[in-house]
């Protein structure tokens, strides 16, 4: 009966009657419609993978029985990648996730080390879709076709360790000009229900295409890789109701940081931020919900999302995935979209009607140097569109930009396309307005900026639609002030010239000397032609890489086979030095700096030279000038790290509240690992960190009362005790022996698991993948 049915079946699919077939199907066999349409879509135009739709849903079925309650979307997307639903403690704040990704995405940067990392795994392929975009070493210096060309000279090596490495292990391969990696993953691989990790911090900004996307370190993805399954602390769900509409010079940054205002720049810390309600239909994907999760990575969070609609269906359309969009349409009420009444952690109300445009600023220069708008935050089809719309009334009036102008396109899809629609050509608006349109990277935004126009040290304000500000950040001068806004005002201030112009209520004056209001800035959601893909910048790997060789010269400055990690004695850490006592705010970037040292980023031994230099010292509040308690001299932070090193002598580094906050950069745990460091102690730390920190085998350690920060000295000496009993949940006992003699005893805590002490005790968690392969 069943061989019957199931030939009945075959001939109907052959005829094309797929809803005679899955009726028979259904009645037969007693099968969901969903269930028994297994999806025959690719995830995307470059994978064999088909989605992933049917084994969510059922995998899904099993937790929503279990659980027995409405579900968050954040919680259908994350727990229908559970690798056993069945069995996985599930408990928001608390249990660990062991999750399967459905795909990985490295920017350059970090690919290095990640896939270096791989190659010391030992495996011969990627067990799961992944890919590498070359975004990150470009510098931006006179313009686009000039900035490529010369990257590609200068990286040649690195682009070509990727490019290879990649062949050989099943990793696709985006050529530098491509664009950058989260506007790439929105055209060509976000699919609503998508779970993702990718190595950098803005990863999340795939949540604008309804997607789960999470930023890791290195390690992280190469556990994916290697088809383990992908550990995360089980989050909790803020909720964000939106109602009303946005309007006139409101933008999704006014929507975000207002967020930020709520909740800080690590109230997000440990849950994923989820939109939902009426005022989300009135928003666009790529320009909107896209920025909105981008920039969520700010206040901390583990990754932000919206809700499937029509928009995404649009989207999905006008990037040629109709079918995507089809099956998605299937799915959006019982796996894309919360269950009514689902329960959130913490709920926020914003209506959009009341949000005013909105400038991140203090008391700097009003007169502003330079305007720049693009990075991965704010560089869609319809942000470029909506800039444009303020640059041809510019235009009109005679007026031009009063300052240098910098455009960086997203993606080369977005470039062609705004050049074909006229928004960038030679002749018009952006070069006519006075804007340099650089190449498809990141450019200003990571710091890879040959800046010429001020002098190091000269205090200055420049105006970005960037997402993020830290000091020194755009431009490696500590004393430039840079304002994040939205693209259209940053080119409405780039117009005017100053930072107290409000395009809402001042006017200008056009050349023929009459005055004018700008009007309300607007941009084509979608393009009307739809997109055109430009250049073809895709490399796919072969088949079978197996015969292929990666070759890393031992004589390279740019790259570095590494070394494992020397594995735990299983006695006490003690007497262990201070290398530095941190003041303030102690990001990845003023633990390991971009913009000129990412050339080093493949390269550990080399990279390491920038530890810890734009940390502030809590002894003398200078960066990178601390103490060698050896020498008594005053030394650079990695020198002093050396010497330490090369003496035998095992440390520490103290910080404070949110420590390692901003980028995803694993360097800035490697770099103190490979130059002697033992632990990492501070008040609290950023997610990604934190991981990254565990898996280095570098213990990361938070004081149980705050206040004993004040207790640490440069010159005291701090022992970790009782270590060989260390477990989940366990404080551990530190004693702080003072330069008089006095020793002060202080708890800390930890968030270690099982498997994570497992990774301290291994000497790093690839040292542990390697143990567990050779059967220990």
């Amino acid at each position: 009966y069943y061989l019957s049915m199931a030939y009945c079946m075959r001939v109907l699919h052959r005829q094309g009657s797929w809803v005679l077939a899955l009726e028979i199907q259904r009645r037969c066999f007693h099968v969901s419609p969903l269930a028994a349409a297994a999806s025959k879509v690719a995830m995307s135009k470059f994978d064999k993978d088909t989605l992933p739709y049917d084994k969510l849903q059922k995998n899904l079925d099993v937790v929503k029985k279990r659980l027995n309650r409405p579900l968050t979307l954040s919680e259908k997307v994350l727990y229908s990648h559970i690798d056993e639903p069945a069995t996985q403690d599930i408990e928001r704040g608390t249990s660990y996730l062991r999750l399967r990704p459905d795909r990985v995405a490295m920017q350059d940067a970090t690919a290095q080390m990640a896939m270096l990392q791989f190659i010391s795994s030992g495996l011969p392929r990627v067990a799961v879709p992944s890919t590498i975009h070359c975004d990150h070493l470009i510098e931006a210096q006179v313009g686009g076709t000039k900035d490529l060309a010369r990257a590609k000279d200068i990286n040649e090596e690195v682009y070509k360790f990727l490019s290879s490495a990649g062949a050989k292990y099943g990793v696709g391969f985006w050529k530098p000009g491509s664009g950058i990696i989260h506007q790439i993953i929105l055209e060509n691989y976000a699919f609503p229900g998508l779970l993702m990790i990718g190595t950098d911090s803005h990863t999340p900004n795939g949540g604008g295409l309804g997607c789960l996307c999470i930023g890791v370190g290195g390690a992280d993805a190469v556990d994916v890789m290697a088809n383990i399954p992908w550990e995360l602390k089980c989050p909790k769900v803020i909720g964000v109701k939106l109602t009303g509409k946005l309007a006139g010079w409101t933008s999704p940054k006014d929507i975000i940081l207002k967020v930020a205002g709520i909740l800080t720049v690590k109230g997000g810390t440990g849950a994923i931020v989820e939109y939902f309600g009426p005022g989300v239909e009135s928003i666009s994907c790529t320009d909107v919900m896209a920025t909105i999760c981008n920039m969520g990575a700010e206040i901390g969070a583990t990754t932000s999302l919206f809700p499937y609609n029509s928009r995404m269906r649009d989207y999905l359309k006008a990037t040629r995935r109709d079918g995507i969009a089809g099956e998605a349409d299937k799915y959006a009420k019982s796996l894309l979209t919360a269950d009514p009444n689902a329960p959130y952690d913490q709920l926020i109300e914003l209506d959009l009607s009341k949000l005013e445009p909105h400038i991140n600023e203090k008391g700097w220069p009003v007169d502003i140097k330079v305007g720049l708008i693009g990075s991965c935050t704010n560089s869609s089809y319809e942000d470029m569109g909506r800039c444009a719309s303020i640059v041809k009334q510019a235009l009109q009036h005679g007026l031009k930009s009063k300052i240098p102008f910098n455009v960086t396109p997203g993606s080369e899809q977005v470039r062609a396309t705004i050049e074909r629609d006229g928004i960038v050509s030679r002749i018009f608006l952006f070069r006519e307005f006075g804007g340099t349109v650089l190449a498809n990277a990141c450019g200003p935004c990571i710091g890879q900026w040959d800046r010429k126009d001020v002098k190091k040290g000269e205090k200055n304000t420049i105006v970005t639609s960037y997402n993020r500000n830290f000091t020194g950040r755009n431009d490696a001068n500590p004393a430039t002030h840079a304002f994040v806004t939205s693209p259209e005002l940053v080119t409405a201030l780039s117009l005017a010239g100053t930072l107290d112009f409000d395009p809402t209520k001042d006017k200008l004056k056009g050349t023929d000397g009459k005055e004018f209001l700008l009007d309300s800035p607007y941009g084509d959601e979608l393009p009307t032609k739809g997109f055109d893909p430009g250049e073809d910048t895709y490399e796919a790997p072969p088949a079978d890489g197996r015969s292929l060789k990666v070759d890393v010269d031992p004589k390279s400055q740019r790259l570095q086979l590494l070394e494992p990690f020397d594995v735990w004695d299983g006695k006490d850490l003690t007497d262990l030095t201070i290398l530095i006592k941190v003041k303030g705010k102690c990001t990845t970037d003023h633990i390991s700096a971009a913009g000129p040292w990412l050339k080093y980023r493949g390269h550990l031994d080399n990279i390491s030279n920038n530890m810890f230099i734009g940390a502030v010292n809590y002894e003398n509040s200078e960066m990178n000038n601390i103490k060698n308690q050896l020498s008594g001299e005053f030394g650079a932070v990695p020198d002093v790290a050396r010497a330490y090193k090369k003496a035998g002598v095992r440390w520490v580094a103290v910080g404070d509240e949110n420590y390692g906050e901003g980028s995803s950069r694993e360097h800035a745990a490697l770099e103190p690992r490979h130059l002697g460091g033992r632990a990492i102690i501070v008040k609290s730390f950023a997610r990604i960190h934190e991981t990254n920190l565990k898996k280095q085998g570098l213990l990361p350690l938070t004081f149980a009362n705050p206040s004993d920060y004040d207790k640490i000295e440069p010159t005291d000496k701090i022992s970790l005790l009782g270590l060989k009993e260390l477990a989940p949940g366990k404080p551990v006992k530190a004693e702080i022996k003072h330069k008089d003699g006095k020793v002060d005893s202080i708890t800390l805590n930890h968030t270690m698991n099982e498997q994570q002490i497992g990774w301290f005790h291994a000497g790093s968690a690839l040292n542990r993948m390697k143990q567990i392969a050779s059967g220990k």
